[in-house]
């Protein structure tokens, strides 16, 4: 394996992105698992010690129907892009269904083979697990509301933007940051599964 440099040259791919102008460059669907070898090279010529690829992680369909619902991000989206459609909303990166990989990008199997071309150059792999970047349809936040700092309906109706309901009971509002309550095993596992 290769070691860390000191002070490493990290390169950030928009994962979702660069697949994109990939399957228009070749013109066909590509994923991580079918990115040709001379972009893996061109990488490599880069000189990087590694490639994060940013927005791997499922993306949720809650999250993508709340974006087309809020006006005011509707109106970025055309300002953006004036052609702009419901179809090409996504959704965030940042609003993780499940922290597995993306079907649409590869699923599991796509970002070994990708780790695999990087691993052949040398080049080392960096993914992010941010545990509050969850979404409303998170299993998380279905099953184990108790994962996350708890609120009041009072304060979600008072302060809607920094809280959400979770679980199933109606009176329960969570804060979208898990709190201590978090088991620390869920750390480890998400870790192992980066690393592993």
């Amino acid at each position: 394996m290769t070691a860390w440099a000191k002070y490493p040259v990290i390169y950030e791919i928009n994962t979702w992105v660069w697949l994109g102008e990939l399957s228009r460059k070749y013109q066909k669907p590509i994923c991580l698992g079918t990115v040709p070898e001379e972009e893996w090279d061109d990488i490599e010529s880069f000189g990087v010690d590694a490639v994060w690829f940013m927005g791997v992680w499922e993306r949720s369909p809650a999250g993508i129907e709340i974006s087309i619902r809020n006006e005011g991000l509707v109106k970025d989206f055309k300002r953006a892009l004036p052609d702009f459609t419901p179809a090409d909303n996504v959704g965030s990166p940042y609003c993780v269904r499940q922290y597995i990989v993306d079907q649409h990008l590869g699923g599991p199997a796509g970002l070994a083979s990708a780790r695999r071309m990087l691993r052949q150059r040398g080049i080392l792999l960096v993914l992010d697990f941010v545990p509050n970047h969850v979404a409303p349809d998170h299993p998380w936040a279905i099953e184990h509301p108790e994962y996350f700092i708890q609120g009041t309906a009072d304060a979600a109706r008072n302060d809607p933007g920094s809280m959400l309901l979770a679980g199933t009971r109606a009176d329960r509002a969570t804060h979208s940051l898990p709190s201590g309550s978090l088991p620390a095993t869920v750390g480890i596992c998400g870790l192992h599964r980066l690393s592993g």
